[in-house]
């Protein structure tokens, strides 16, 4: 084989491989999805934040800079989101009735009783259902299992301990990773959902 055909193997295959790794280990936390709605959010929330920031291709960039923008409460809620992922997150609401959804009804959280020492008593009202963001079910899990940072591990790790945290203070956990950590699938999908459409949960109804 001549030397520059080889080499423009050898070059295609650096290119190429880290997509397939991506594309597999996201694959194989999907699984634990069975409605496509992960896959389908995931891929609207990359398109919002590409589309918003136009660093081209620079994912660390563009990443950073959302999480410095959430951390610093600067970022503009009013122009980032599509209308796509506005809907998805409604959708979202709908479905968290099961233990593995990503945001689940705090009245059938696992672990219920430690969560209620940090919750008010009620006064014999009915209160509005509350969702809180799983941290122990099925993709997060995966998420936290599939990856090889410690970091990452550590900050899950903390937060089944304790998921009243605010999204701010997560932000600044997860943007001084790093670069090597925020090319991984892992976070970035971690980022998509206990950030962004975690979010997005908040602020569905300002939308109309």
């Amino acid at each position: 084989m001549p030397l520059k055909i080889r080499s423009r193997i050898i070059v295609l295959f650096l290119i190429v491989s880290p997509r397939f790794t991506y594309a597999q280990s996201a694959n194989n936390c999907l699984s634990v999805d069975d409605t496509g709605i992960i896959k389908r959010a995931y891929e609207s929330f990359e398109n919002d934040l590409f589309s918003y920031y136009q660093f081209g291709n620079d994912s660390i960039k563009t990443y950073r800079t959302f999480l410095a923008e959430v951390a610093s409460l600067s970022i503009n809620l009013r122009k980032l989101p599509s209308d796509n992922s506005i809907q998805l997150a409604r959708e979202f609401k709908k479905i968290a009735d099961n233990k593995n959804s990503l945001w689940i009804k705090l009245s059938e959280y696992e672990n219920q009783e430690a969560v209620k020492k940090s919750s008010p008593t009620t006064s014999g009202k009915k209160e509005k259902e509350v969702l809180i963001f799983n941290y122990r079910g099925g993709f997060i899990q995966c998420l936290k299992n599939t990856s090889d940072s410690d970091d990452f591990k550590d900050i899950v790790n903390s937060l089944e301990e304790d998921g009243n945290v605010s999204t701010s203070l997560i932000s600044q956990k997860i943007y001084y990773m790093t670069d090597r950590e925020f090319s991984k699938i892992e976070i970035k999908n971690f980022i998509a959902f206990d950030i962004y459409y975690s979010i997005l949960m908040v602020i569905e109804k300002a939308f109309g």
